[in-house]
């Protein structure tokens, strides 16, 4: 499991079918897990996986550079924008 391995206070209830939780515990079985360890590090990994792109994203010397000269500039002013932005939503 990555670098979680704090000690275990929570706990987290899960249902599933009866195929599903055999399918788990082979799974475990197979991973010489119990299928609590064997949930948790999976669901670990897709949460990491699930939050890779919103937590680092890797620039070229260029895109970098294109990314500080955006941050940069001065800010333009929207009309349009602030119209949508100000104007009432939809009713319903």
């Amino acid at each position: 499991m990555s670098n979680l391995n704090f000690s275990k206070t929570e706990r987290i209830d899960v249902r599933a079918s009866s195929s599903v939780k055999q399918l788990l515990q082979d799974a475990a079985r197979a991973c010489h897990k119990n299928v609590s360890e064997f949930l948790l590090d999976a669901g670990v990994t897709a949460a990491n996986q699930a939050l890779a792109d919103r937590r680092h994203f890797a620039l070229n010397k260029e895109q970098w550079q294109a990314f500080q000269d955006a941050l940069d500039r001065p800010v333009q002013v929207k009309p349009r924008l602030k119209k949508l932005l100000t104007e009432a939503g939809l009713p319903g």
